[in-house]
């Protein structure tokens, strides 16, 4: 089948049919060959009827020329008796007619000649079965009789009278009538021809003086010399005969064909057979086998079916078991994918807490080192400016113990651990505070802060001062963003859900530059120049929101800036512990 499936549909079905046309040319010439075979019986038993038919009357001339008074009548004799007694021979031995013809072929005394169509008197010495039997010779003979029209076979022999040399010839006439009849009740095809090819006895009556070949001139004239055939025309006959092939198309009807000239005078016996039995035989042949074929594919196919049917439920069980791994594999990976992701957020918060312990450990020692030597610098700055006065250098020195003072102020976050003490307070109240102590940075700096209005309840429980702590490093952050912007707008929101309060702190600075929030906590990450800030104030921030239980988020804004985003819980527990002490 696999040959099949290569050759196409369209190849298929040409094989098929070629297959087909193959086994029908095969089977019609089997079939065929057994209609010629019961055609050719037929024959020879026509074949053997018809020459036994003919044979049956051959002795009678012979017996009749023997007779006393056919030779007494010859030589002279009155005709009267032997008119009689050739009656009486030809009713009992059934020939159409006798008759008794003198040397010139003159008719001198007949079985008819009582009748009015008596070939008495009739002389038919033109005729060849007269002329043989002169000649010594058994004449023989098929034609329409001249007188009565009425065809038959003729058989003739010399009588020799009984004063030598005087001689006649007795002829006796056979009616062939009664084996064309039987051929016509037959139903079968049957042609009788003469050696030039006129058709003498059909089953088909119109075939009748027919010829089976276009007629020379020659053949003619002999024929119409010997009134054979009367005024027949012998037209020829539709018939093309084909002996090889055993084919033939009569009157336009195509048939099988056989012929014999096992008869006497050279005459040939034509018999045809219709094909149609072979071609409905054979198309018998072509459609069983076409109908074997298909009830054969028809099982093929059904089988195949099965078998796919059968693979097909195979391949859903394995699909199914395959996709039921592939679930549980893509469940268990999403599983890795989450542990190895908390393993690498707990591993950078490890990192993260072991700086923020470093740094810690570092802030202890740096503020316990400094602390007593900036005050002292501070307690001498003020001798210095009680004795001598301000100075320039005076306001100098201040400044940078001021600058010292507030690193060291940020750097006790990390040193300092305790427990903050948490309580329940405004959020809104919050943020008002923070704004008013940022309210001299806020005009130094040239910005504009819009607090939003926002309605509802915004409190919570929590460490109020390290809240505002968040809110100034966010808010100072924002002023730092704006400061070389040519907007600086710095935008304030707050909200509240069931469970939780938040504030918003938007600017229209240049926005968070590719960086994501957790690099922007690390410690010492800043943008701002030297002396400016340490880049500890969003590091402390997430330390204070994520101590209350909280997220703080950051992002770009789409129109510019960027937007820091806080969220807080409403209630707790119980206060967490917490790095740094108040400021």
């Amino acid at each position: 089948m696999g040959t099949m499936r290569g050759l196409g549909v369209v190849g298929v079905l040409a094989l098929l049919g070629v297959l087909a046309a193959g086994l029908h040319v095969v089977s019609f010439s089997y079939f065929k060959t057994q209609e010629i075979d019961r055609a050719a019986a037929r024959l020879t038993l026509y074949t053997s009827t018809l020459t036994s038919e003919l044979r049956h009357f051959a002795h009678l001339p012979f017996l009749l020329s023997l007779d006393p008074v056919v030779v007494a009548t010859l030589s002279g004799a009155p005709a009267a008796d032997l008119d009689r007694r050739l009656a009486r021979f030809s009713q009992s031995a059934g020939v159409d007619a006798i008759y008794l013809m003198d040397g010139t072929g003159l008719t001198v005394s007949a079985s008819n000649a009582a009748t009015p169509s008596s070939f008495k008197g009739q002389s038919y010495g033109f005729r060849p079965y007269f002329q043989a039997a002169l000649r010594g010779e058994l004449g023989e003979f098929y034609g329409i009789g001249a007188t009565t029209g009425i065809p038959g076979y003729f058989y003739a022999l010399a009588v020799r009278a009984a004063t030598p040399p005087d001689r006649g010839v007795i002829a006796i006439k056979v009616d062939l009538s009664e084996v064309q009849d039987n051929w016509q009740a037959s139903g079968e095809r049957i042609i009788l021809a003469n050696d030039d090819g006129v058709v003498l006895l059909a089953s088909d009556p119109a075939w009748r003086y027919r010829t089976l070949t276009k007629l020379s001139e020659g053949q003619r004239d002999r024929i119409v010399a010997s009134r054979q055939f009367g005024a027949e025309g012998l037209a020829p006959l539709d018939a093309a005969l084909d002996v090889s092939a055993q084919s033939a198309v009569l009157d336009g009807e195509r048939l099988l064909y056989l012929q014999t000239g096992n008869l006497p005078n050279g005459w040939t016996l034509h018999f045809f057979v219709p094909d149609d039995a072979a071609w409905a035989r054979a198309w018998l042949a072509t459609g069983a086998f076409l109908t074997l074929l298909l009830i054969s594919f028809s099982v093929f196919q059904v089988a195949r079916v099965r078998r796919i049917r059968s693979a097909l439920r195979r391949s859903e069980r394995e699909e199914t078991a395959l996709r039921a791994a592939n679930a549980q594999l893509a469940v268990e990976i999403e599983d890795r994918r989450a542990a190895e992701a908390s393993l690498q957020k707990t591993q950078r918060e490890l990192e993260r807490a072991g700086r923020l312990a470093a740094l810690g450990q570092l802030a202890s020692s740096v503020t316990h080192e400094l602390g007593q030597p900036i005050a002292a610098m501070r307690n001498q700055l003020a001798a210095s400016e009680m004795t001598v006065g301000a100075t320039p250098l005076h306001d100098k020195m201040q400044g940078l113990v001021a600058r010292m003072e507030n690193i060291t102020r940020q750097l006790k976050f990390f040193s300092r651990k305790g427990r903050d003490r948490f309580e329940v307070f405004d959020l809104r109240a919050a943020m008002t505070a923070t704004l008013d102590l940022m309210e001299a940075t806020i005009a130094a700096r040239g910005a504009h802060v819009l607090l939003d209005d926002v309605a509802g309840d915004l409190t919570l429980e929590g460490n109020k001062m390290r809240i505002e702590q968040v809110m100034t490093n966010l808010i100072r952050n924002a002023l730092d963003a704006v400061e070389d912007a040519d907007v600086q707008n710095v935008t304030i929101r707050m909200g509240g859900e069931a469970d939780t309060v938040w504030f918003a702190v938007a600017d229209t600075g240049h926005g968070l530059r590719g960086q994501s929030f957790d690099d922007l906590r690390e410690p010492f990450a800043t943008s701002r120049e030297s002396g400016r800030g340490m880049g500890l104030g969003l590091t402390i921030s997430a330390g204070i929101v994520t101590d209350h239980g909280g997220t703080i988020t950051a992002q770009d804004c789409a129109a510019g800036g960027a937007v820091f985003h806080v969220t807080l819980p409403r209630r707790h527990s119980s206060p967490p512990q917490t790095q740094g002490a108040e400021q």
